[in-house]
């Protein structure tokens, strides 16, 4: 059964600008405020656009908090087409009545293929390669001209082992030959690790023992500066560390500090803690690739989170269970 008694309307709030072809499989069905300046909404702003709505489509640009919620009596369901949900106020919701769902699954291998995409850029230079030929630096070959770290045996340290940590280390060990160690909330089902080569050890024997580390872990709390000045110096000197999870995860002044002093051979992120705002003493850290949260961004993908958080909008709304439903 629908939410809304027959002949009411519902309204649902589309809080970005999203794909126009797949939002109008909602319009059937409900009355559509969209966004399409692209404008992000203050809070203020976000809870008068919300507060008459009976259901949200928002990104990890939207945060959906205990004060938003009480000014958005019946709001029932929100739907994020992103597969991290620490913008949202589980608790809250759960004390509401209010569905959560999000997109995962449908983004994996794109954001897998990311991750060792800038592992690849930030062990191998590419970065500082291509601003030192554009600069038009370059005069001549050199022995040393950009050496960087073999990617290809070496072993690879992922903190985090869900679907995308999985998904990277079939990548690591078929792909590239590599030794994979893994470090997760529990070990895998051991099915699952020896399919993936994968060796499950702490926290502080990962960054020992890893050439490369890499970071595909949801945020939680627990995570904030999970990779702080002290597990930084833990790591080999001229290791690579490369972050697709979270931007809190890392310390970022520590980071640039490891970079400075060489102990850290080169470092890739995704993702920032003040994200878009990006800290300054990143931007003069050496060997350092940078990119602005693109990991799942390639146009299927970005196609297919769009269109999950609308199937699971029309489905919470018209009284049947969501497709991928925020779990705990």
């Amino acid at each position: 059964m629908s939410l809304v008694a027959a002949g009411s309307l519902l309204r649902v709030l589309v809080a970005r600008a999203v794909f126009p072809d797949i939002i109008d499989a909602l319009r059937d069905i409900a009355d559509v405020e969209t966004t399409p300046d692209d404008a992000i909404s203050s809070p203020e702003a976000l809870r008068r656009r919300m507060a008459d709505k009976h259901g949200a489509f928002i990104t990890g640009s939207e945060r959906i908090d205990a004060a938003l919620l009480d000014a958005c009596p019946l709001l029932k369901v929100v739907s994020t087409m992103t597969v991290g949900v620490d913008h949202i106020d589980l608790a809250a919701c759960r004390a509401r009545g209010v569905t959560v769902t999000h997109a995962p699954d449908v983004l994996t291998e794109t954001t897998a293929d990311f991750g060792f995409a800038l592992l690849l850029a930030a062990a191998r230079r590419i970065g500082d390669a291509e601003r030192y030929l554009r600069a038009g630096q370059w005069t001549k070959w050199s022995v040393d001209l950009f050496a960087g770290a073999d990617v290809h045996g070496a072993t690879l340290g992922i903190v985090g082992m869900g679907r995308i940590g999985q998904a990277i280390a079939r990548r690591a060990v078929h792909g590239f030959g590599m030794r994979v160690l893994y470090h997760n909330r529990s070990p895998l089902q051991p099915a699952v690790a020896q399919a993936l080569h994968a060796t499950y050890c702490d926290l502080s024997t990962l960054l020992r023992d890893s050439h490369h580390v890499l970071l595909a872990l949801p945020y939680s709390p627990a995570a904030y500066h999970l990779i702080g000045a002290a597990q930084l110096a833990q790591m080999r000197r001229g290791a690579t560390l490369v972050n697709i999870a979270r931007g809190g995860v890392v310390d970022e002044a520590a980071l640039a500090q490891a970079l400075h002093s060489g102990h850290l051979g080169a470092a890739g992120l995704d993702v920032f803690e003040g994200e878009p705002a990006v800290n300054p003493v990143l931007l003069s850290a050496p060997r350092l690739v940078l990119t602005p949260h693109i990991a799942s961004s390639s146009l299927p993908t970005r196609r297919a989170m769009a269109q999950l958080a609308v199937d699971n909008l029309r489905a919470v709304l018209q009284g049947r269970a969501p497709l991928t439903p925020v779990q705990g």
